[in-house]
């Protein structure tokens, strides 16, 4: 490989790394604002956490038409303005005071901000790296994932000491403007820069499949399905941590020297992030179906056993970065398995598409979940839907996906050899 080439695309890579970082806080740190904003706006904990699904619909539902704008006009400024948009969401929360006002800053902003760099980067990574697929697409979601580590602890602690309100000003203006700049070098790979995807087995397609075909698709609808489980059973615990961490009596209780909440909101940041580039790395070398099925199955083992231990503040703070470790893995698998199935031309949008699943887990994942919790008194049942979800999923990925997708990319295969022209 050409040197220039591949310093590069590492840089890319780690621009879109910081970019991430920088616009990951609204999603991972939102169970921080939950108790001032109650207080503040008067709302019921079900209600507030309409905020998360507005931010999760947003960021998710329009990201066809941002994957579509990302590819039509350039990536940067359209990520910088994304960037811009996440921080903007956070100022303009810390003056309002009512219900609908929290809505329309933080859910509004925030999701359309977020959903932008997201689809953008994610699509920008699997044109760069066709040959470290999963690696590259697991390195800049773990900076998703791994974004709120750095901010989970000071914004913790300049909530106690500030405020929220001057909290969300000032952190909204500083990773607004990290993500904008971050963004500013990023762009697509020209022609003569795009290396062929190896051949793998069947693994990867040999035709690009548009969006509206690939619409048409049992196959795509399956990914959807299962992406919208994997979410659900995710937001589920990530919308509403810190309740049922006070629920269960945990939240305030010292560990390690450091009170359990934030304690363990960092801890799962880390695993969150390093389960990305993990897992994305193991996929591309024993298959992503196979991953998948792993991961999945994991995840499930671990939620059974941090409700087993759902009252020891130590064995709950450990486990939920298990459970985190076995979960965040969705954003590296899911849109390079996608992109292996559809092909690269049209892999930002047809991502848009998919990524659709997450803004559907959003809307079990946060109210939902706080209702069934209102409504059952207890946290049990929301629980064994997310295990549930997870055992199913890993049974699809193994015994359904995986003969479809050969049975696809094999008919793909075939369709290209026919239409080569014959040999004189």
């Amino acid at each position: 490989m050409d040197t220039n080439l591949s310093r590069q695309r590492w840089i890319q890579l780690g621009l879109g790394l910081v970019a991430m970082m920088a616009i990951s806080s609204p999603q991972y740190v939102w169970t921080l604002f939950t108790k001032p904003l109650i207080a503040t706006t008067g709302a019921s904990l079900p209600q507030l956490q309409w905020t998360f699904t507005i931010l999760i619909v947003l960021q998710t539902f329009f990201s066809p038409v941002q994957g579509y704008l990302i590819d039509r006009f350039s990536p940067k400024l359209m990520i910088a303005l994304g960037a811009i948009l996440s921080g903007l969401g956070w100022v303009l929360a810390a003056r309002v005071d009512t219900l609908w006002g929290v809505y329309a800053t933080y859910g509004l902003f925030c999701g359309l901000g977020t959903g932008i760099v997201y689809v953008g980067i994610v699509g920008l990574m699997v044109k760069w790296f066709p040959d470290r697929r999963g690696f590259a697409v697991g390195v800049v979601a773990a900076g998703y994932g791994m974004g709120a580590m750095l901010s989970t602890f000071p914004i913790s602690d300049m909530l106690t000491a500030s405020g929220y309100r001057h909290t969300l000003t000032v952190f909204g203006i500083v990773l607004g403007a990290v993500g904008a700049l971050a963004a500013l070098g990023l762009r697509a790979p020209r022609a003569d820069e795009v290396l062929p995807a190896p051949a793998r087995n069947l693994s990867t397609c040999v035709h690009d499949t548009a969006p509206k075909e690939m619409l048409k698709t049992p196959l795509f609808w399956l990914m959807f399905a299962m992406m919208t489980m994997m979410s659900t059973g995710g937001l589920m615990v990530v919308a509403n941590f810190a309740s049922f961490a006070r629920d269960f009596g945990v939240a305030d209780a010292i560990i390690f020297g450091f009170v359990a909440l934030p304690f363990a909101l960092t801890f799962d940041r880390i695993t969150n992030g390093l389960t990305r580039p993990f897992f994305g790395w193991v996929s591309d070398k024993i298959g992503r179906e196979n991953t998948m099925g792993i991961a999945f199955a994991a995840e499930a083992a671990a939620i059974a056993l941090l409700l087993v231990f759902r009252e020891n503040p130590y064995a709950f703070a450990l486990l939920s970065g298990v459970v985190f470790f076995a979960w965040g893995e969705i954003f590296s698998l899911f849109p390079s398995i996608l992109t292996d199935t559809f092909g690269t031309k049209h892999a930002t949008t047809n991502y848009g598409f998919l990524y659709m699943a997450q803004g559907i887990g959003s809307l079990f994942g946060g109210p939902i979940a706080a209702w069934i919790y209102l409504v059952q008194g207890s946290w049990l049942p929301v629980f064994a839907i997310i295990i549930t979800l997870d055992v199913l999923t890993a049974i699809l990925a193994y015994f359904v996906l995986k003969p479809m997708r050969r049975n696809w990319l094999g008919l793909g295969e075939t369709r290209a050899m026919s239409a080569k022209p014959a040999m004189a």
